[in-house]
């Protein structure tokens, strides 16, 4: 399995509330990784979801996205939502 620095441990959007600044940016750059790396293997939206990982990233820090409601304008930018929140190991049925 490939591993993606501080992505690898990451498992929920707590995760992401400790980290500072610059892993943070590290956060994003593997972020980004891990998706063309998987939307090349299993097809999907890879455009929209480079365009918001920072946002993405931003909203689940700093908001409860188990209690508060975060709406995308479309469902293809929700990715980098589906792996922050736990569902990154399920991510190569992606368009199954």
């Amino acid at each position: 399995m490939k591993r993606y620095g501080i992505l690898d441990n990451i498992a929920s959007p707590a995760d992401l509330r400790g980290l500072s600044y610059e892993a943070l940016e590290s956060l994003c750059a593997s972020l980004r990784a891990f998706l063309v790396d998987s939307v090349s293997r299993t097809g999907g939206h890879l455009a929209s979801n480079l365009g918001v990982v920072e946002l993405a990233v931003a909203l689940e820090r700093e908001f409860d996205s188990a209690r508060d409601r975060i709406i995308y304008d479309v469902g293809h930018q929700s990715y980098v939502h589906k792996i922050l929140t736990g569902r990154r190991d399920r991510f190569d049925t992606l368009r199954q």
